[in-house]
């Protein structure tokens, strides 16, 4: 097929160690976590040890300072194997670059390094029980008081919200503006008034840590701000933004390219009618379709993390990209549940896991429908 140019001798060495830690050190223990409703922190440290976490990030701050191509590979390792628990994606490469882009010295010498080794875990609280994908709509608030700002609110479906140590907290820091008064603060988990809330019963990804998050004045020093001055933190939400969309695609690029793969595997084993199930034409168009829409969307993700490594993708492309491949991927997981039979439906069959998991990504990083507009905007 069309071959991948982008990742040389070195980054295919660097797959094939993401590889091999992930079978030995988390595939094994999935299941399990699904139970628990999260990874252990075992996990995480033993990750940090060998440059899994956070590897943009510059030596001083304890990454390797790789470019984004060494992240796509942990992504896309990550979905192949069908471990939708691992959170490292937010912390390494959405968290970490706020702060890294966005924050002050002292803050990314506090964080950074704990970050990359696994020690401290982190999320980004956007989403509130009343406003989703309308960031402007954000309630919770951070006023200042002296040399503290007093934060209060909450937030919902925060990834990595159980395990997190320190998250992102977008909040209102003078309510009588929208966008404008929207600012980002850096709140341990520890502060007093921070409540973990319980650990949501989601329909998919069932080792991932997804919680709610409740503030009563919490005391946040002024410090913690992230950027120079309030009111930033809409402009800074809009920078980063291309590239988490970027991740979600390049995660459903991968889980396409698996699923595909998996039922290619099985619909050859399994026998209907005396033959096997490959051998009906049915089969081998839906196969064939999937095949060339998973092609054409791979192309386009590549050439996407091009843009990103020249830091050129742009904010509409990068929707363009979000909703055309989350669509693709629930797609070519439905028909494969559809390819599977009656066995496609069962947990232990990972279509069964990968068809559940991946209908949130239509939702999350901005639903599709405001993807649409977002491009519909830059005609």
């Amino acid at each position: 097929m069309i071959p991948r140019t982008l990742f040389d001798a070195d980054l295919e060495g660097f797959r094939d160690s993401v590889r091999k830690f992930l079978e030995q050190e988390a595939a094994p223990y999935h299941e399990q976590w699904e139970k628990d409703g999260q990874v252990s922190r075992e996990l995480w440290r033993k990750a940090g040890e060998l440059g899994f976490l956070c590897p943009t990030m510059p030596e001083e701050f304890g990454g390797v300072g790789a470019d984004f191509r060494y992240s796509a590979v942990i992504i896309e390792e990550i979905s192949y194997a069908g471990l939708s628990g691992i959170g490292w994606g937010l912390h390494s490469d959405i968290v970490a670059p706020y702060i890294l882009n966005h924050g002050s010295q002292e803050q990314k010498e506090r964080y950074l390094p704990k970050m990359a080794s696994g020690e401290m875990i982190t999320a980004i609280a956007m989403t509130e029980p009343g406003a989703g994908s309308d960031l402007q709509g954000v309630k919770t608030t951070a006023i200042k008081n002296g040399d503290h700002y007093i934060l209060n609110g909450s937030k919902t479906f925060i990834t990595n919200g159980q395990l997190a140590d320190l998250v992102i907290v977008v909040a209102k820091t003078d309510p009588k503006e929208g966008a404008k008064g929207t600012s980002l603060l850096l709140v341990e988990t520890a502060s007093e008034g921070f409540e973990k809330g319980q650990n949501l019963n989601k329909v998919g990804m069932k080792a991932q840590d997804t919680s709610e998050l409740f503030f009563q004045d919490v005391k946040v020093p002024a410090e913690n701000l992230l950027g120079s001055m309030e009111g930033q933190g809409f402009f800074q939400l809009m920078q980063e933004l291309p590239a988490e969309r970027l991740q979600v695609a390049l995660a459903a690029v991968a889980a396409s390219e698996a699923a595909w793969k998996w039922t290619l595997d099985y619909v050859k084993e399994r026998k209907a009618f005396g033959k096997p199930v490959i051998a009906f034409q049915n089969t081998r168009f839906k196969l064939a379709e999937l095949k060339a829409e998973i092609t054409a969307a791979r192309v386009f993700c590549d050439r996407c993390l091009e843009l990103h490594l020249d830091k050129k993708l742009d904010i509409p492309t990068a929707a363009m990209l979000k909703q055309w491949t989350t669509d693709i991927q629930c797609k070519v997981m439905d028909e494969c549940v559809q390819l599977h039979g009656g066995y496609g439906y069962m947990w232990e069959y990972p279509i069964a896991r990968a068809w559940a998991d991946s209908r949130v990504q239509r939702i999350y990083a901005g639903t599709n429908e405001i993807m649409k507009e977002i491009v519909a905007r830059s005609f």
